[in-house]
């Protein structure tokens, strides 16, 4: 058996974590950040979301079911860095097509194994996410440099990131079943099981790049438009908000989630600020305002909408009245808005819940009630009122409970 590479995890306050190589050897830079799920490990390492991060799993056991192409959200691993206590060096999953140290390596993900991650954890939750760096292999040099190196690499704050994991060309996916037309989806990170389940809601879909104009958004004569989740500082992406309000100006319903909630506030008028620590994992509770339900979902997001909750909200920007939808129940962070004047509405978390539970997922079927209703005329008094008489009435589709809160 050979000899374990010897590798180190460096915060930037100057704590170092001693352990061994795990995935590709060589520096990683990024901003650590804990995510508190205890499966779903593959999902979380194929989120776009992740990009820029070096994610530290609290689960302690990583590793053991191996990966496959089919669970995959995206073409490759994302995180700068991967942080595990104990790396399964087995696998045993009848659906394994190899092993996960195997794909850090392919996608050059440095990592690291054998530190103590509940103390990360905590050291992160007392000072906040802060800049790390994962070092093995020639890398791994005196401390002080280590140091150093951490210090002078950017700050998550201001760093726009959609440009590093959108896709570059427009291409197009079918609608499953009967169509309703062609959705524009602005790619700023989005996972394959979120195109799925809008193909699924009878979307054509064409994924744009984060780069696309109004003018080549239109140019595919869209019925409604979606953003998706993706990383980054949603303050650096003034490109992407411009462009949302020129959409909402056309009277285009829409629909966003995580990054895409982030800039819809942002297109309305609000700020954006960075939380401490982020929320990461899929046991996130939130409290859906109209309904009084709770439902436990999947989230991975460092910035927050700043909005005030509880109350009827003047859009800034012009757009109406608004109102915060979704709240966290852990720390009262905006999760969700929506506007009652125009067709729009978001959510911060992953309603495709890829790793997750399924409380969610029936916001894809309110998506498609509310573009329904808006091509029937139906006042856009918020994405959830919309009543089934409408969406029959224009579809031919008939509504009812399991219909609109189907899972997969």
């Amino acid at each position: 058996m050979s000899t374990p590479t010897p590798a180190a995890l460096v915060l930037e306050d100057g704590t170092i974590y001693r352990g061994t190589a795990y995935g590709a050897e060589g520096t990683a830079l990024g901003e650590a950040v804990f995510a508190t799920g205890m499966t779903g490990y593959q999902e979380t390492l194929t989120d776009p979301s992740y990009a820029g991060q070096i994610v530290v799993q609290t689960s302690p056991h990583i590793g053991n079911t191996g990966v496959n192409a089919e669970d995959a959200e995206s073409r490759r691993a994302w995180p700068a860095g991967y942080v595990v206590r104990a790396a399964s060096r087995v696998v045993s999953n009848w659906r394994s097509e190899g092993s996960l140290g195997e794909q850090l390596e392919r996608d050059g993900i440095v990592g690291i194994a054998g530190v103590d991650t509940r103390a990360i954890t905590r050291r992160l939750r007392d000072a906040g996410a802060m800049r790390a760096g994962v070092f093995s292999g020639a890398a791994l040099v005196d401390d002080d440099a280590m140091v150093a190196a951490v210090r002078e690499s950017p700050q998550m704050a201001g760093r726009s990131l959609a440009e590093l994991v959108s896709t570059t060309e427009a291409y197009t996916l079918p609608a499953v079943g009967e169509s309703l037309g062609t959705l524009a989806v602005l790619d700023l990170g989005v996972k394959a099981s979120t195109l799925r389940f809008l193909q699924e809601e009878g979307f054509d879909l064409v994924v744009l790049p984060q780069s696309a104009t109004l003018e080549e958004v239109l140019a595919h004569r869209p019925i409604a438009a979606f953003y998706s989740n993706g990383p980054g500082d949603p303050a650096a992406s003034d490109q992407q908000v411009a462009l949302l309000q020129g959409l909402l100006r056309e009277d285009l319903p829409f629909f966003g989630i995580c990054f895409g909630n982030q800039l819809l506030g942002r297109a309305l008028g609000f700020g954006t600020y960075k939380l401490p620590f982020g929320h990461r994992g899929i046991n996130q509770p939130v409290l859906d305002t109209a309904t009084g339900r709770v439902e436990i979902t999947s989230q991975n997001h460092g910035f927050a909408v700043d909005a005030p909750l509880h109350e009827e909200l003047s859009s800034p920007a012009g757009f109406g009245r608004v109102e915060v939808s979704h709240y966290s129940l852990n720390d009262q962070v905006v999760e969700g808005l929506r506007a009652l004047d125009i067709p729009a509405f978001s959510v911060q978390y992953h309603p495709e819940a890829a790793a997750g539970p399924n409380d969610a997922r029936h916001l894809f079927a309110r998506f498609r009630e509310l573009v329904v209703a808006h091509r029937a005329g139906a006042q856009p008094t918020g994405a959830d009122t919309t009543t089934d008489a409408v969406v029959e009435a224009a579809t031919g589709r008939t509504t009812d409970a399991t219909d609109s809160q189907k899972d997969a």
